[in-house]
């Protein structure tokens, strides 16, 4: 990652919350501490932060509070390879002519690739999601309608009639923040009551997470296991979450993560 894409992603991190650790921005850029540490005190002589103990400052408080969650821009860039791959799975359940329903996150965003050879009736929340597919695609794309949160990239709605109980899906493919042996789990009330209604349009409800989101948790649970059909994960998840699953009675695939999983060229 290049010095001024870290620098954007910093700032980016501050204006979801006021204060970031080096520890967090490691992680998030794969970039080494030694490294961070210079980035902080780039943008803190050039007044764009304030450096302190262990991390960094923004200078100004956010001017609104957004959707729960890391933005859209900053969870794109994790675990690419494992979302690819769950993504291309998920493609090849598909079958030109059908009508489906692919919620915003960035595991569903990567199946845009995988899609762009395909005919299907597209319903999507996800304003990245519809842009490429009109772009590069013959899919038909159809959104809610509702505002759409800049840092999700997502378009909600508080009401019950958005456009999406118009549509119905033979599928509906939702990520998740995380799974658990209550169910599937959410980091957002809006995002719960929006993917309820989606829920509520499809025959079948298949997830798609990487082995990450089973040891991620959350406070607010979107559906129990029981109402998913089924689940595509990589080979990274552990045997007690796959134990979990198969209890469940949830169909599992497992998907084989390659090094230089790409998609499809447009």
């Amino acid at each position: 990652m290049l010095e001024s894409e870290r620098h954007r992603l910093i700032l980016s991190v501050l204006r979801e919350k006021p204060v970031a650790t080096v520890k967090e921005l490691v992680t998030l850029t794969g970039a080494s501490e030694a490294t961070i540490r210079r980035d902080i005190a780039t943008l803190h002589h050039n007044k764009k932060v304030r450096r302190m103990r262990g991390g960094v400052e923004a200078m100004i408080m956010p001017p609104f509070v957004g959707l729960a969650g890391r933005p859209f821009f900053l969870n794109k860039n994790l675990n690419v390879d494992k979302k690819r791959a769950i993504a291309r799975k998920a493609v090849e359940m598909c079958e030109d002519g059908e009508a489906i329903i692919v919620n915003g996150g960035t595991t569903t965003f990567q199946m845009v690739h995988y899609l762009t050879t395909r005919r299907l009736q597209v319903f999507t929340n996800s304003f990245p999601i519809a842009e490429h597919l009109l772009a590069h695609s013959g899919n038909t794309v159809i959104v809610p309608g509702g505002t759409l949160f800049r840092e999700q990239n997502i378009i909600l709605s508080p009401f019950s009639d958005d456009g999406s109980r118009h549509f119905a899906a033979r599928r509906m493919f939702m990520g998740a923040h995380s799974i658990g042996p209550l169910g599937v789990m959410e980091a957002d009330p809006l995002i719960v009551q929006a993917e309820e209604k989606l829920i509520n349009q499809a025959e079948e409800l298949i997830i798609l997470a990487d082995s990450s989101k089973f040891t991620h948790r959350s406070s607010l649970l979107l559906c129990a296991l029981e109402r998913v059909t089924g689940i595509i994960t990589d080979n990274g998840i552990s045997n007690e979450a796959r134990a979990m699953i198969e209890e469940s009675g949830v169909d599992l695939e497992i998907v084989p993560i390659e090094k230089d999983e790409r998609p499809a060229r447009n």
